[in-house]
């Protein structure tokens, strides 16, 4: 496509046409000519902000960009309302590949109940593949607000699902090719199938009416870097028990084809909570289907460890996420 904002008749045709999922609270969403959204809430609600880029991959792009701002909302106990997107396409990309990604958009839209409300799409010769970057707004009671900030010494540190998800989902589709010459086909195909688990919209209400204290999806840097995280926000020390954090055989074995941590992998899917009875919690989830675990506590102090039978590990700032180096040239 040239470069430039789409055309109006692309715009119409394979941006627009696709947005199909609507709210009440949307009183003017996306339309030609329209640079701002306008949403309106009930008493009492206040709204909830996020934003964030995909970058890291290109495969199920728009799905991926949905359920990461929407997780990201629904860790302060908001329900996603609205997206604003900002679509950047180098000159290489067909129309249809920008439809097939609106496609995607409005289907996880639509599973989630988000409408999309606005944003910008334009081809430009700074980028070398897609990015969409999705701002989105959720709405939460006033006195219903969780923050990552929330944890509190003595409480249990609970996690969801299992770590690793969204990055052995990126590592099984972007290298197929390169993993099925060293792994049966049987897991390669499950661990592309784990992006099915990436919302974690679900827990978070669970979490919400249990009680829960603070909430952090585990993105970036994986189960290590969030766990820094919340500790970091919330001024409290951990002790966690590296054994008790689920992980799938999938992660494993594609970790160890790349040579990869992946407590360090970004890891979308899986919630951090701190709740003052994690086992209630983790009955709570498991009884709507969502495995979970107790992996530890938060302690006073700023000790951070993570404890391997005899082995004990201090937490440090995240860093430079494991998924990118599966696109370093390897000898």
């Amino acid at each position: 496509m040239k470069v430039g904002k789409v055309s109006e008749a692309v715009l119409k045709r394979s941006v627009l046409k696709q947005v199909k999922n609507k709210r009440k609270e949307v009183l003017l969403g996306a339309g030609v000519g329209e640079d701002c959204a306008i949403v309106k809430l009930e008493p009492g609600e206040v709204l909830a902000f996020s934003t964030d880029p995909i970058t890291g991959t290109v495969k199920d792009i728009g799905n991926l960009a949905i359920h990461i701002t929407a997780n990201d909302l629904a860790t302060t106990g908001a329900e996603p309302i609205g997206v604003m997107l900002t679509i950047l396409l180098p000159e290489s990309v067909f129309e249809s590949e920008l439809k097939e990604m609106m496609q995607q958009i409005e289907k996880t839209c639509t599973e989630l109940n988000i409408q999309v409300i606005g944003g910008h799409t334009e081809v430009t010769p700074a980028v070398n593949q897609p990015v969409i970057t999705v701002s989105g707004v959720g709405k939460v009671k006033e006195g219903a607000l969780v923050t990552t900030a929330g944890a509190r010494a003595g409480q249990d540190i609970v996690v969801s699902k299992w770590l690793g998800i969204e990055g052995t989902s990126i590592i099984a589709k972007e290298k197929e090719e390169e993993l099925l010459k060293k792994l049966p086909e049987a897991l390669v195909e499950t661990a592309k199938s784990f992006d099915q688990y990436i919302s974690v919209v679900k827990e978070a209400g669970i979490a919400v009416k249990a009680g829960v204290s603070a909430m952090h999806d585990v993105t970036e840097g994986g189960i290590f870097g969030a766990l820094w995280e919340m500790a970091e926000a919330s001024g409290i020390g951990l002790e966690i028990d590296l054994k008790k954090i689920p992980i799938r055989q999938e992660t494993v074995e594609l970790c160890e084809c790349f040579d990869l941590n992946p407590y360090c992998l970004i890891s979308s899917g899986s919630m951090l909570m701190a709740i003052d009875n994690g086992y209630d919690l983790v009955r709570a989830l498991e009884k709507k289907g969502i495995p979970a675990a107790v992996i530890g506590k938060a302690t006073k102090g700023k000790d951070r460890v993570v404890v391997n039978d005899d082995e004990v590990r201090y937490l440090e700032p995240p860093k430079s996420d494991e998924i990118y180096k599966i696109y370093i040239n390897r000898d």
